[in-house]
């Protein structure tokens, strides 16, 4: 085995808004990646859409700088528990990991979550403490946190005396103390090369990589990201490819080879052993698979991925004004489009439901489930999605049933307290500690069975008036909490299809608050609005005033209309309830009853109650 000393491979692991993203780009400008004249976007590595609306990262990354002769690749991965799926692969690429935290938040779920996985591969870490120069940052506290934290997750004694740096990538600059001079991101580099190990390798030994992330290019084909274990690539070398079990599944040529420089991929003709490359050519191989020599009879280990803890039913669009605004409606696209993510993500799983052109997916949380969800609406697709539910398990020993439960992590104004531990205990949660944590803030820390946080978040922000923060971290099975309430209002359902009239809604704004604007179409069976009382209300929201010619000595008042509450994706996904649909197109998000026909909810709810009895 050989070492390559020109190469080091790092994963920079981090919570949400910790300055990930921006350090890279730090990295990037000052390794001279970018020419000095040349126009850079902010968040360079956050390319897709979705990623740059939300700021958050969803999808891991690999770029590489060069720092005085050294190649150093980089892998930037999400923040987020629910995108926890490309995390675990990813780890297996590097040979070491940079651990961000900030200065005044300290370490959060995600950071803990990311840190057991590298901490259990033997990974040894570099501390960063991000936002060094916040007015309320208190590094030297954190820093003990962060000792802390790897103490309690098992860290061996050589991960525990880990090199610290103190920083802010936004300003550009990393320190060994708060005391030295503030100029640049040297420190940091130079730290990886001294500390994180070269890679050890076999180049002389047949060639063999494992695929941990897949993506689709419309003129490669696919496109499989790994780190080469052992041995040289060519370009049009012939490879096969198996499966973790060690069954061949393709044969083919590598007709592309990709290596990353910066943040572009550059083709070359060899790469060897130690390095992280991207392959074209192959058709049916996928994450977790081994592409090898044609000799090669043993596939690589993979990395056990923890298993889905949520799911939700992915049906055709058919309310009567399906086919209006996308071009991808039927099942057989539908069908296609779900199982080329679930190959991808590897977090993601799909089977067929037993009900007619719908499909179960499984995935870790109702952000990742709704990232998938708006992805696929702007690729024109048109689906209804169900209420989402959590996936159960039983005790093998003693039969019980178990669900999943949530870490969750709260910081919150004193004032708001009160209100979070009262909700949160209405949703079974648990309080296992709470403390305070610097600028007025408290730090509540909560045990929740997943089904209870279902649509919490946006309540959340309205209880502490958009200034908390709430972490979640799955945490394993537990017995079953008992029953959890859910929402107390009823719905405002549409008796008719047309063109919903000012009129109208003007006469059922008293009803409870509405969901549509005038103009908008409705159809019969559409939830328009929420009823301010428990049970469903059957309206017409499509009645228009009687014409007489019948003169009066008053002028007709001018209709004016309370604005409607905007139902956002995840909003609606979290409001629905179980016989309740939620109409995603490409233009709109529609809430629905599963049955339209209100002879057909009657029918259902007479032979529900008969079951109950």
């Amino acid at each position: 085995m050989t070492g390559h000393n020109h190469i080091r491979n790092i994963a920079i692991i981090a919570h949400v808004d910790h300055g990930k993203t921006t350090l890279v780009d730090q990295l990037l400008r000052q390794s001279g990646t970018f020419r000095a004249n040349q126009q850079v976007a902010e968040r360079i590595m956050d390319s897709n859409e979705l990623e740059r609306e939300r700021g958050i990262t969803i999808l891991a990354k690999c770029t590489s700088v060069t720092w005085k002769g050294m190649q150093i690749n980089i892998v930037d991965t999400p923040g987020h528990a629910d995108f926890g799926g490309e995390v675990e692969r990813i780890l297996s690429m590097v040979d070491g990991v940079v651990v961000l935290v900030d200065a005044a938040e300290g370490p959060m779920p995600q950071t803990k979550f990311v840190t057991t996985k590298a901490l259990a591969k033997g990974l040894r870490p570099i501390v960063v403490i991000n936002k060094a120069d916040r007015p309320d940052a208190r590094a030297h506290e954190v820093h003990d946190e962060v000792f802390d934290l790897f103490a309690a997750l098992d860290a061996n004694d050589e991960q525990l005396d880990f090199p610290t740096l103190f920083a802010s990538a936004k300003q550009g600059w990393a320190a060994v103390d708060l005391e030295s001079e503030r100029t640049d991101m040297a420190p940091l580099f130079d730290l990886i090369v001294r500390h994180v190990r070269p890679p050890v390798a076999d180049a002389e030994a047949p060639f063999d990589m494992l695929v941990t992330t897949l993506e689709y290019d419309p003129y490669l084909g696919r496109v499989l990201t790994g780190r080469i274990h052992s041995g040289r690539a060519r370009a049009n070398m012939m490879v096969k490819s198996l499966r973790p079990d060690g069954q061949v599944i393709e044969q083919g040529r590598l007709t592309k080879l990709l290596a990353f420089r910066g943040i572009e991929r550059v083709s070359v003709e060899e790469v060897e052993a130690g390095d992280i490359v991207a392959i074209a050519g192959l058709t049916e191989t996928t994450v977790a698979d081994t592409i090898c020599d044609p000799v090669v009879e043993k596939p690589i280990a993979a990395q056990a991925i923890d298993p889905p803890t949520l799911s939700m039913t992915f049906t055709i669009n058919d309310s009567p004004l399906a086919g209006r605004e996308g071009d991808k409606v039927t099942s057989r696209m539908l069908r296609a489009r779900l199982l080329r993510e679930s190959e991808g993500n590897v977090a993601i799983g799909v089977k067929e439901s037993s009900d007619k052109d719908a499909y179960e997916v499984a995935g870790r949380g109702e952000l990742q489930l709704g990232v998938l969800i708006e992805t696929m609406r702007r690729e024109g697709y048109e689906m209804s999605i169900s209420r989402p539910r959590v996936i159960y398990r039983n005790d093998p020993t003693t039969g019980q049933r178990l669900e999943p439960i949530e870490e969750i992590v709260v910081d919150v104004d004193e004032d708001y307290v009160g209100v979070v531990v009262e909700k949160l205990g209405q949703r079974r949660g648990e309080m296992t500690d709470m403390r305070p944590s610097g600028g007025a803030k408290t730090r509540v820390n909560f045990l929740v069975p997943s089904r209870g946080l279902i649509g919490y978040h946006g309540e959340f922000l309205t209880d502490t008036r958009g200034t908390g923060i709430m972490s979640r971290l799955f945490h394993g099975y537990a017995p079953h909490k008992g029953p959890i309430e859910g929402r107390r209002n009823g719905v405002l359902i549409s008796t008719g299809g047309g063109t919903a009239v000012a009129y109208a809604l003007w006469y059922l704004e008293e009803r409870g608050p509405l969901f549509i604007n005038p103009g908008e179409a409705v159809y019969e069976g559409m939830i328009i609005g929420e009823h301010s009382r428990g049970n469903d209300l059957e309206v017409n929201p499509l009645k228009t005033k009687q014409l007489t010619n019948i003169r009066t000595t008053s002028k007709d008042e001018a209709i004016r209309l309370t604005p409607p509450r905007q139902m956002s994706l995840e909003a609606s996904i979290a409001y629905v309830e179980e016989d309740e649909l939620v109409e995603v197109t490409p233009k709109s998000i529609r809430l629905r009853k599963k049955l339209l026909d209100p002879n057909a909810r009657k029918r259902a709810s007479r032979s529900a109650e008969a079951q109950a009895s």
